[in-house]
C-alpha cells in the first residue's frame, strides 16, 4: 500500500507567499481499490502523483510505498529525451530487473514506431513519447499505475490496443487516475478524492467526488464572473 504521513508539500508564488499543495495530510492508498483524483488546473494533482512515484518530495512529512509503482503514465512520458527510446527502454528494464531483450521486444510491437525507436526520443512527437512511455509500463507490470489523465493515445485503432492491454494488466494492480474525464472516472474508479486549497478529500462513492468537483468549479466560475 502507500500511506502519506503527515505530509505538506507547497512551492512559492510569484510576488510572495506560498501555493499550498497539501498541509498536513495522512492517508492511506490501499491495494486493490481504482482511485480516481479530480481538481482544478492548478490544484496540485501532478505534484501529488510525482510524489506518490518519487520523483518529488514533500517538503515534510513521510510517503511509504509497498509495491511496484509505475511513474506518472501520461504524455509527459518518463523518459529521457537524449537517450533512444530503445536506450530509454533497455535502461529502466535494467532499474526494475527485467529482461532486456524480452522488455525491448514487447515495446517495438506495442508502440508501433518502427526506426523512430533507435532516435532520441527530444525528436518524437508528444503522441510518440506517450506511445514509447506506455509501451514499456505495459512491459514491467506494476502492482500500482499511475496515470495522469489518459490511459490511450494514438488513433482509434492504437487506442483500443493501448484499453486491451491496461484491461489485462489492470487484473492484477490498482490504479491511481487524474483526470477531468467523469465519463474515464466512472470507467475506472471505485473511489474518489477531490484536491481543493491544500486539501485532499477522499468520498466512497466515484459519483460524489465527480459532484463535488464540479460544485467548486461552477463556485469558481461565478466569482471570477463577479470579480470581472
Amino acid at each position: 500500500m502507500i500511506i502519506f504521513d503527515n505530509v505538506s508539500k507547497a512551492y512559492p508564488r510569484p510576488g510572495g507567499g506560498k501555493k499550498i499543495i497539501l498541509e498536513n495530510f495522512t492517508a492511506t492508498f490501499p491495494p486493490g481499490i481504482n482511485i480516481g483524483i479530480l481538481g482544478r488546473n492548478g490544484a496540485g494533482k501532478s505534484t501529488l502523483m510525482s510524489m506518490i512515484s518519487g520523483s518529488e518530495m514533500p517538503d515534510s512529512g513521510r510517503i511509504l510505498r509497498d509495491g511496484k509503482i509505475s511513474w506518472p503514465l501520461g504524455f509527459k512520458g518518463g523518459v529521457h529525451g537524449k537517450l533512444t527510446g530503445a536506450q530509454n527502454t533497455r535502461f529502466i528494464a535494467d532499474i526494475y530487473g527485467k529482461p532486456r531483450n524480452k522488455v525491448l521486444d514487447f515495446v517495438a510491437e506495442f508502440s508501433e514506431l518502427g526506426p523512430y525507436l533507435d532516435m532520441p526520443v527530444r525528436t518524437y512527437s508528444a503522441g510518440m513519447k506517450a506511445r514509447l512511455s506506455f509501451g514499456i509500463c505495459m512491459a514491467i507490470e506494476f502492482e500500482y499505475y499511475l496515470i495522469d489523465e489518459v490511459i490511450a493515445v494514438g488513433d482509434s485503432t492504437f487506442k483500443k490496443k493501448c484499453k486491451e492491454v491496461f484491461e489485462q494488466r489492470r487484473e492484477n494492480a490498482s490504479l491511481l487516475l487524474v483526470s477531468h474525464s467523469a465519463g474515464l472516472l466512472r470507467s475506472f474508479c471505485d473511489v474518489g478524492g477531490v484536491m481543493n486549497n491544500g486539501t485532499l478529500t477522499f468520498f466512497n462513492d466515484i459519483e460524489e467526488a465527480i459532484q463535488v468537483h464540479e460544485e467548486i468549479l461552477r463556485s469558481s466560475s461565478a466569482a471570477q464572473r463577479k470579480s470581472a
